[in-house]
Formats: structure tokens, sequence, C-alpha cells
């Protein structure tokens, strides 16, 4: 996972010849660079597809169908934005296809009724607010969770907490304004967090019910 902490200059620059070197390899089509992606990126990018489609099998299918795209299509990526950005929003576009094929809402659409564009202010650096509820210790339940979440909620927190993005970075995936961004942000995380503490209480309340019983 990347560091929340601001990128160094030198990082910065390592990032920017990274994809550079990325953008050149996926021109020529060089299948040891696709290898190498596929490598680095499979559990990531089939973990988001997982909590926006909440079906393995789907995702399964999504997932092959991004790397075609990537070998069809590398000649498009130019190396300025992080890969990692790229692939994601192709992932993204390529649900909404599905989804439309199928019948169902968008995942711009499938939001909460009065949801408006009024900006939060959400830090960027520091510890998250999944961060506060142990979020890695507790893995399995906060994702239990945000598969019942709104899908733009549960995909924003996914990149977010689980993908480290900016909100910049997520905006530019979901093609949505950075108040939008930062107002699903907010929704989502006023909704997990009730949930979360329900789930956990819920626990505890086991836990110790079992520690009774064996003493």
């Amino acid at each position: 996972m990347r560091s929340s902490v601001a990128l160094t200059a030198e990082a910065v620059r390592e990032i920017e010849r990274e994809n550079a070197a990325i953008a050149h390899g996926l021109k020529r089509q060089d299948p040891e660079l696709l290898d190498r992606l596929i490598e680095t990126y499979q559990h990531r990018l089939m973990r988001y597809l997982m909590f926006l489609t909440s079906k393995r099998e789907v995702a399964e299918d999504l997932f092959q169908e991004v790397w075609i795209r990537v070998l069809r299509r590398g000649s498009q990526y130019n190396g300025k934005a992080r890969f990692d950005t790229w692939i994601f929003t192709i992932a993204r576009n390529l649900v909404i296809d599905l989804s439309r094929k199928r019948t169902m809402a968008s995942l711009d659409e499938m939001r909460e009724a009065g949801e408006d564009e009024r900006p939060f202010e959400i830090a960027e650096d520091g510890p998250s607010p999944l961060d506060q509820f142990q979020f890695r210790e507790n893995a399995a339940e906060v994702a239990a969770i945000l598969a019942t979440l709104e899908p733009s909620y549960r995909e924003v927190l996914t990149l977010r907490f689980h993908e480290e993005m900016s909100l910049d970075e997520i905006a530019t995936v979901t093609r949505a304004p950075l108040s939008t961004v930062k107002s699903r942000l907010y929704r989502g995380l006023a909704a997990l967090k009730p949930q979360l503490l329900r789930v956990r209480s819920e626990r505890h309340a086991l836990e110790a019910r079992q520690g009774g019983v064996r003493s």
C-alpha cells in the first residue's frame, strides 16, 4: 500500500520514471511488462472489482477483460497519470458498461436520495477515520459492511482506504467533481461507522459469553 505521508520530490520523480517506462513498454506491447503489471496489480484490481460487483464470477470475468483492454489500448496510456489510476478507470468503465447491459443503474445513478454536492473537508494525510477503528486488524468485518453500502459510497471508501488514492485520483477514476468525491466519502463513513460499532459490540458480547462458559 502507498504511504499516506506526502511523497518526497525524489519519490515523485521515481513514480514519473516508472510511469514513463510502463507507457513505453505498452506501446511496444511488451509481454514481459504485461506479466509484471498483472503480478503487481492483480490483488488490488480484483479486490476493487469484487467490491463494485459483489460477485466473484463477475469480478473474475471483468478482471480478464481489463487486461485485454490494457493489451489492446496500451498505446493510449501516456504515463502522465499513475498507471493504477488508469487501470482502475478502465475497470470502473467495464462495470458501468455491464450494469447498463443488464438494465441496472450505473454507479453514478446509485446514489442516496438527496445527496448533494456540498464539499466536506477531509484530511489528506495522517491517520484515516478507518484507521481509528483498527481497520487493518478487522478487515473482514469492514469488507462485509462495505458490501452493504451504496455502490458509489463503497467505491470511494475502497479507493481511499484500500488503495490509498488521493481525493484527486479518486475524482479521476470516478470522473466525478472533487466536491462529489468528498461528499460520498463523508456519507460513506457516516453509514459505515454505526454498523462497524454494532458488529464489534456483538462480537465482544459473544466473546464475553464464551469466556464465561469456559470459566
